[in-house]
């Protein structure tokens, strides 16, 4: 979704530890799916194959180091980043169950969805500790912030962050 790299070259994410930013992004990759309903599967670049020593047993032209890809229809089900990628084998970011079938499908999220959630990692790290504060004063010096309530947020973010999201919001069946 967002690479680790990217934010690190940012003032607001430097002084973050890696395992940190990690948890972060996944929260957020949950965040999107579950907000918009939408998976943003490639279904033309997708593979069935089993797994087997942790690892899946296989080859995809379409996968490459650093991709997500989701499995389905399989005990392994989720979203994973793919670590190494051989002519036999690719090595994901968690070991895997052996399992005789799993379907993995490249997921890709448009650039604006990126950058709206880069857009929302900042509001993370900025703002969440400033959630519930109205108006600050100290001396002659006053900030005031927009009042958060339930009409003007969704999932704990402020409504306005999530516009991006709405071309991708696809009806719940």
């Amino acid at each position: 979704m967002v690479e680790i790299e990217r934010l690190k070259r940012m003032p607001e994410f430097q002084a973050m530890e890696e395992r940190e930013l990690k948890e972060l992004i996944a929260a957020m990759q949950e965040l999107v799916h579950s907000y918009t309903n939408n998976n943003f599967q490639n279904r033309q670049k997708r593979i069935t194959a089993k797994s087997e020593n942790g690892k899946i047993i296989g080859f995809c032209q379409f996968f490459d180091e650093g991709d997500i890809i989701q499995i389905s229809e399989s005990i392994n089900n989720g979203l994973y980043t793919i670590v190494e990628v051989t002519d036999r084998t690719i090595t994901l970011d968690r070991a895997l169950y052996e399992a005789p079938y799993n379907l993995l499908t490249k997921i890709e999220y448009p650039k604006n969805v990126i950058q709206g959630v880069v857009n929302l990692l900042k509001w993370e790290v900025q703002m969440r500790n400033k959630v519930g504060i109205q108006s600050e004063s100290i001396s002659r010096h006053a900030v005031t912030y927009f009042s958060q309530d339930v009409t003007n947020t969704c999932m704990g973010y402020p409504i306005s962050l999530l516009g991006f999201l709405k071309p991708y919001k696809k009806a719940k069946v």
